[in-house]
């Protein structure tokens, strides 16, 4: 094999590695399985009320989610355009939305386990966490988002973004938001008013659904 066909060879190799996935750590999975498992938990407790239930689990996917991360992500380029009292008022009520959406999303995905089936490396601190929830009429897959925030925190690392398989497509929703909140803040001349106004909108139709079932 000639010098240059060794170079060759080399760098396709290198190519070829630098193009394969890696694979979070242990830890990493073990986090979204330890976490994960307890929100379905607090959705099938038939020993809540509805009221404890959705308490319960608004409280662990407040610790188990990033929010602030998210609702900055959410606002795209107008993320650095409001004014700090309007991001305060934007915060308090994406925080609500979030938690309602997760709810409701979540709700519809009841069943015996969580099951990490695999995980991939997006860099150092950022990895994405396969996993299916367990049913009898079959297993529905959910990724997770996950970022490593503070390697010596005891919790070091948070969920920045769920993919739920909706109309038979993995959709990611925070990605689902920031394309909404955008197209309408492109509307409205990017209107920190406008945008919180429709968030408490959507809001409040899913807590009136939630309390309906």
């Amino acid at each position: 094999m000639t010098l240059n066909m060794k170079h060759l060879a080399l760098s396709t190799g290198l190519s070829v590695l630098a193009a394969l996935p890696g694979f979070a750590d242990a830890a990493t999975e073990s986090y979204v399985a330890k976490n994960a498992n307890e929100a379905l938990v607090a959705l099938n407790d038939p020993q809540l009320t509805s009221t404890e239930r959705r308490a319960e689990f608004q409280n662990l996917m407040n610790q188990f989610t990033d929010m602030d991360r998210v609702s900055r992500f959410v606002l795209g380029k107008y993320a650095n355009r409001f004014s700090e009292s309007e991001m305060n008022a934007y915060n308090a009520a994406y925080r609500r939305y979030a938690l309602a959406t997760y709810e409701a999303q979540l709700d519809q995905y009841r069943g015996e386990e969580i099951v990490v089936t695999g995980s991939v490396d997006r860099s150092e601190n950022d990895s994405i966490v396969e996993t299916v929830i367990k049913r009898p009429s079959g297993d529905l897959p959910v990724k997770w988002r996950v970022m490593k925030v503070d390697p010596d925190a005891s919790a070091p690392y948070q969920v920045v973004d769920v993919a739920l398989e909706l109309d038979g497509n993995l959709l990611w929703l925070a990605l689902e938001q920031r394309a909404q909140f955008l197209s309408l803040l492109d509307r409205t001349n990017g209107r920190a008013d406008a945008l919180i106004e429709k968030i408490d909108e959507m809001t409040e139709r899913l807590e009136s659904q939630a309390q309906a079932q």
